[in-house]
């Protein structure tokens, strides 16, 4: 079972995402975890929508603490009227408008929210799910166009967000993981030929040991479930 030992006792944890599979598998481990004193679980089944501004803002309002660590265990790639596209031809703007909503504006403003109440004099992390299909030096395959662009979108705002924060939380880090390829709705259509598929309580496991090991030297980076660091 993973523990998290380089933070202070007493963990305040959000996690966004939590009754998603690798959200779900977040909240069981830290809720076994001795060191966190409390587990605040946003989803949209508990109304939280990340479409909306308003219903970010008055998530956020609602907290009654400062928290330590926020996971945002979120994302979309398929869906009603939305699929990977496979072609340029096949590009449409209410999909890929749906897609940055979702993978790039939500994240983005559950950040500009929750990074000023989080302390200064201890570890804290901001951690957000992104992909290895986000980065644009390891795209040699082409395709999955507006999925691809959302987490590119999501690690450079995270990156951005990263060099801010450094200057006044330098204990802090802003970090964007890669999963690997969890067995989950997201990406359940597309698992044939993966040579390594994880479950989704392994691959929390797996990110929550990265975020236990890192420091603020690697705030602004895309790292893997294995803790290596992915070029953007």
């Amino acid at each position: 079972m993973t523990r998290l030992v380089s933070f202070a006792p007493g963990i305040h944890a959000v996690v966004v995402g939590a009754s998603g599979g690798i959200g779900a598998g977040f909240v069981h481990l830290l809720r076994s975890d001795p060191a966190v004193a409390s587990v605040t679980e946003w989803s949209r089944a508990a109304g939280l929508d990340l479409e909306s501004p308003a219903s970010i803002a008055s998530a956020i309002s609602g907290l009654t603490m400062s928290p330590d660590l926020v996971i945002v265990a979120t994302g979309l790639l398929h869906g009603a009227g939305i699929a990977p596209e496979k072609s340029n031809a096949q590009l449409d703007a209410a999909a890929m408008a749906r897609a940055f909503a979702v993978n790039t504006i939500g994240p983005a403003l559950l950040a500009r929210g929750l990074l000023p109440l989080m302390a200064k004099d201890r570890k804290t992390v901001f951690a957000a799910l992104s992909a290895r299909v986000g980065s644009i030096s390891d795209n040699r395959l082409g395709g999955w166009h507006s999925y691809r662009a959302s987490k590119a979108a999501l690690n450079q705002l995270l990156r951005t967000m990263a060099i801010e924060q450094a200057r006044r939380w330098p204990l802090q880090a802003v970090l964007a993981l890669h999963p690997g390829t969890v067995d989950t709705g997201l990406s359940r259509p597309f698992q044939k030929g993966v040579p390594v598929l994880m479950n989704p309580a392994e691959s929390a496991a797996h990110l929550l040991g990265v975020i236990d090991a890192v420091g603020p030297e690697r705030s602004g980076q895309l790292i893997d479930w294995k803790g290596e660091t992915i070029p953007y």
